[in-house]
């Protein structure tokens, strides 16, 4: 995803929150003995108490030891002997406990057995999975239980990383490689593998910290369109063209939401029902913010203020949510942002291009808040964005109705917008365009699309389901607090100007070279790809390697992010698509010569293997993190590695990823066909390469979100968007072909 952009070019009363830090207390307690619950205490304390008035000792003598420790023999400390000798070995239980489901959680031979067909050893562990799973979990009750991403073994990734790019290398740059791979093997790599597994015995996660840190946090450029993503808008279903209405309901939707995810209450993911996935990046959904460096960034999340900043035609205001700890009606938000369109007051000198400072290269931003915001009025306004919620409300109007250029200046809008109206260093910025399309700008470096996609599911689902609007478009309920608007002050300086501006220009070029085309694809989708017993993901894949070759003639080195979430902390690693199987199926489909049965064949050929590199990639199996890491290691050691500058200096100039799609399961798309999220994208990773991002949407829709860049002569974003429609296509009627043979 936009990730593979920094990772190619790497280089080295009571308040609410009041209320929720003490349910945070309550919880990590919780937590801390899950899935054992505190109740089986009293219950294991009772039967040892019973059972001793019978004689019987299920203690093994433990009881018998523990009572010389005190310092009389009264009836009182009797049953206090009891009760620590039960708590101590009710505590044995849960240890014993929580690291059986550890154990039973790093077993991962239920992925690669085929689908329908579980055999009985994975059937025993997933029994034994769900009993010690326990009931009724917090969102974070099984962070403890999951395994530790694992070490790939040297060899094996390294024979993996040749494999992977034999299709891309002729015979003298192949072998020019694989030479720098047996010198690399010979010399230096055990040592950094020894450190890469030694840090794995002590850290929660070996890379995530370091992905972060270097392949985010340490990019000089700009953040918008390089690392910043979008979401969008429900494609067929606005409630309303209110603007400030359904800004209320989204606003009061998203804080809803906050205050379940504070008090933990969200159920954890699991694949299949029984293995749960890391819920970490949870939490730093609100409230975070990419602080700028001038030699590296830093991202920090502070406490939850219940405020939130909101920008309108050159402005910032300051609102809150909460009323007496209480969180406000729609009807009372709507009004204050009633308020907010109608001011007509003009922007402070400054002001209406101050974000672009976030926009651009990130040490002129560094310096400039360094030396400008360090202190007075700039300092506690910028505190006030920073820490706070930030909520766009749009000057312009997204209207699509289905057309491919609406859906494509929508996506511009919510990828880089006017370059100032954006607070890109913010977690997410909520985006609502003037006619009440709502859509989001994330940054990418506290956590990935899925945990933006469910945040989406789960406001848009609670607005359909919970809140709703009146006939005339506004939201339900009268107003019982008036508005109150603090706008943000500032004293911006005409130094500071210039760099703002400046700032503008840069991101202003960037944005202007992005090609962004967002085509919907209803020719068919999931629905009928599974009745040919195939992948989908895997499917769409194989059409972007054909439309590839179709576009530029050639194959390029193919990122497709997966995910790392069965294990701790874990984030993402790398599917490298563009495999031999997948080459030799896309050559045939552009051979005359080539009959549908070769065709097919290598189709089914290339399916399987890459499902079996996504499978290998989710269980800590995959190449380009474990030589990521060994190239940091090789940093801190000082020690150079022709082989791994060499690894990292290749461009993805193909970059795919998929949004995943009803995470939350709130909303029953049979009964609603309308509810079909339009999917969100990124922008170009190579300057002459494609970013594709997709996401099935249904049975039978898939949204594409295709980007380059102008100034490249090989790319056209139009262009790639016809030749991926084209191969998939080409692709069905091969697979119906071949299904009215059988």
């Amino acid at each position: 995803m936009a990730e593979a952009h920094a990772a190619a070019a790497f280089s080295f009363s009571v308040t609410q929150e009041g209320l929720d830090v003490q349910v945070s207390l309550v919880n990590r307690v919780l937590n801390g003995v899950f899935p054992v619950k505190y109740t089986s205490l009293l219950a294991f304390y009772g039967i040892v108490l019973l059972l001793s008035f019978l004689n019987y000792d299920i203690t093994c003598g433990f009881n018998d030891k523990v009572h010389p420790w005190l310092f009389s023999s009264t009836f009182i400390t009797w049953n206090l002997s009891h009760l620590v000798s039960s708590t101590l070995l009710w505590l044995m239980a849960v240890l014993v406990i929580r690291y059986s489901l550890k154990m039973l959680l790093c077993y991962q031979g239920w992925m690669f057995e085929p689908r329908g067909r579980m055999s009985i050893k994975t059937k025993l562990w997933a029994l034994c999975t769900k009993i010690l799973g326990g009931t009724n979990p917090k969102l974070y009750s099984y962070q403890a239980s999951l395994p530790r991403m694992p070490v790939p073994p040297l060899k094996s990734t390294i024979e993996r990383y040749l494999t992977s790019v034999r299709p891309l290398l002729d015979d003298k740059d192949y072998d020019a490689m694989k030479s720098l791979s047996e010198e690399f093997l010979s010399t230096i790599a055990s040592k950094l593998q020894r450190y890469l597994v030694l840090k794995s015995w002590w850290a929660t996660n070996y890379v995530s910290d370091w992905w972060e840190q270097y392949v985010y946090l340490a990019g000089r450029g700009p953040i918008m369109v390089n690392s910043n993503y979008y979401g969008m808008d429900l494609l067929y279903h606005v409630p309303t063209n209110i603007q400030t209405s359904r800004a209320a309901n989204v606003v009061h939707a998203l804080f809803a939401f906050r205050s379940t995810l504070d008090k933990e209450m969200i159920k954890p993911i699991k694949v299949n029902g029984v293995v749960p996935l890391c819920s970490s990046q949870y939490e730093r959904v609100f409230n975070t913010c990419r602080t700028p460096g001038v030699e590296s960034g830093t991202s920090a999340t502070g406490w939850t203020v219940g405020t939130f900043a909101v920008y309108h035609q050159g402005r910032w205001f300051k609102m809150t949510c909460y009323k007496n700890g209480i969180l406000l009606e729609p009807s009372e938000l709507e009004i204050q942002l009633e308020s907010i369109i109608n001011n007509t007051s003009e922007p402070s000198e400054g002001e209406k291009h101050l974000a672009a400072l976030t926009a651009g290269e990130r040490v002129p931003w560094a310096k400039a808040r360094n030396t400008y915001f360090a202190d007075g009025i700039n300092k506690k306004s910028l505190h006030a964005i920073e820490s706070a919620f930030v909520l766009i409300l749009d000057d312009q109007e997204q209207i699509i109705e289905d057309a491919e250029q609406g859906l494509s200046s929508y996506g511009r809008a919510l990828l880089h917008g006017k370059c100032h109206n954006r607070w890109f260093d913010k977690s997410f910025n909520c985006v609502v365009f003037k006619n009440g399309r709502f859509g989001i700008n994330a940054e990418h470096s506290w956590a990935d699309a899925p945990i933006m996609s469910y945040l989406a599911e789960q406001v848009l689902g609670y607005e359909y389901q919970s809140l709703g609007y009146g006939p005339d478009g506004k939201v339900k309920g009268r107003p019982m607090v008036q508005p109150i608007l603090p706008d943000l002050q500032w004293q911006i300086s005409p130094e500071c100007q210039e760099v703002i501006e400046s700032s503008l220009l840069v991101a202003q070029n960037l944005a202007d070279d992005v090609h962004l085309r967002v085509s919907a694809f209803k020719h068919f989708g999931k629905g009928l790809v599974k009745t040919f017993k195939m992948s989908p993901d895997a499917f769409i894949q194989a059409a972007l390697q054909i439309a590839h070759l179709r576009d530029k003639g050639h194959f390029s080195l193919t990122y497709e992010a997966s995910m790392t979430r069965l294990f701790r902390e874990g984030r993402t690693e790398t599917v490298r698509s563009c495999t031999n199987e997948m080459c030799a199926f896309a050559r045939s489909m552009n051979d005359e010569n080539a009959t549908k049965e070769e065709r097919y064949a290598l189709l089914k050929k290339a399916v399987d293997r890459h499902i079996d590199a996504y499978k290998e990639a989710m269980t800590g199996q995959g190449i380009d993190r474990h030589l990521f890491c060994l190239y940091v290691v090789s940093k801190y050691l000082k020690l150079e590695s022709p082989f791994l500058a060499k690894v990292l200096r290749l461009p993805w100039r193909l970059s795919t990823s998929q949004t995943p799609h009803q995470q939350a399961m709130n909303i029953d798309l049979n009964k609603h066909p309308n509810f079909l999220s339009g999917g969100g994208g990124f922008g170009p990773v190579a300057d002459d390469g494609y970013g594709v991002s997709y996401i099935i949407c249904h049975e039978d829709l898939i949204m594409f979100h295709v980007s380059s860049k102008h100034s490249s002569p090989e790319t056209d974003s139009e262009r790639f968007a016809a030749n991926i429609e084209q191969a998939m296509l080409d692709m069905r009627d091969l697979c119906e072909s071949m299904k009215v043979k059988k």
